[in-house]
């Protein structure tokens, strides 16, 4: 059974998102993202992670109130945002929205932006609002809302991505392949109100940053 938008709140550090937060069906916290998410005002349905970075006031509120608890060992092979995002799908995710989570580590940041690529949720729409942008996931064909003049990167992940075809933006492709050691989606311009990028196979990362 599908449940609609699962909120993710990562862990790490927590810019404030130049991005409205959707309302959502459930929410999980990936270990110290449960102090994002009550310092945000949200509840929280779930909490994932081996909780080796939550504060203990966090914690205590936690176990104290109606949250359930995923507590995994701290040696792992997953990080706790996969996890969670793990958990999004089990519960019939059809849209999983990662909140903050730039960490200030740029392996952290990269391992972050890859797992939104993974085969694990390729049934699902996954985004990313962090910091200034709004990352999507495309395997098929999103339209991205914004301003022209909105700056719009595009970067295969893993392999080429064929048959990539774009509306409203500065710089068209049609049809046309990016290669994941290619920068050639870097950087284009929205010419219009929204953006609609299509993929016939593979999968693209598409940043969107605000003018």
């Amino acid at each position: 059974m599908k449940h609609g938008t699962v909120l993710v709140f990562a862990g790490g550090e927590m810019a404030p998102s130049d991005y409205p937060v959707p309302a959502a069906d459930y929410v999980i916290a990936a270990d110290s993202g449960l102090d994002h998410a009550l310092a945000a005002g949200v509840t929280v349905n779930l909490l994932v992670g081996d909780l080796d970075s939550i504060s203990p006031e966090g914690l205590a509120a936690a176990t104290a109130g109606d949250v359930s608890i995923e507590r995994h060992p701290t040696d792992k092979d997953a990080t706790d945002l996969e996890l969670a995002l793990g958990a999004a799908v089990r519960y019939g995710a059809e849209r999983i929205v990662v909140v903050g989570g730039s960490g200030g580590r740029i392996d952290h940041l990269l391992a972050n932006a890859f797992l939104l690529t993974s085969p694990a949720w390729a049934d699902v729409d996954v985004e990313w609002l962090v910091g200034p942008a709004h990352i999507l996931a495309i395997r098929e064909e999103a339209t991205i809302a914004g301003s022209p003049g909105d700056t719009l990167t595009l970067l295969a992940v893993g392999e080429p991505a064929d048959g990539v075809t774009t509306e409203g933006l500065r710089f068209e492709l049609d049809n046309d392949v990016l290669l994941a050691s290619s920068t050639r989606g870097v950087s284009n311009v929205l010419v219009e109100s929204e953006a609609t990028i299509r993929v016939h196979n593979g999968v693209v990362l598409a940043i969107h940053q605000r003018a």
